[in-house]
């Protein structure tokens, strides 16, 4: 899983595509504990929710800075 710090680095297409596997992969791990089959890694759910979280958090954010400054992203730094 990357960190918040390198996911804040990543430009929209790459999230949007990251958000699409991770979802894809989160199906497949809950899909493999509702059959019973024991994971070989239980916390991976946990994480892959939390990082869907995180990357949903950033396109949010950056979503509400566009439409307050009119269509131009601020970036800070």
């Amino acid at each position: 899983m990357k960190k918040f710090s390198e996911l804040l680095q990543s430009n929209e297409n790459d999230l949007n595509n990251k958000l699409s596997d991770l979802k894809k992969e989160l199906i497949i791990l809950n899909a493999k504990r509702a059959r019973g089959t024991t994971l070989e890694k239980p916390a991976l759910i946990k994480n892959t929710r939390k990082t869907i979280a995180r990357i949903l958090t950033i396109l949010k954010s950056r979503e509400n800075q566009t439409s307050k400054s009119g269509g131009v992203v601020k970036k800070n730094g």
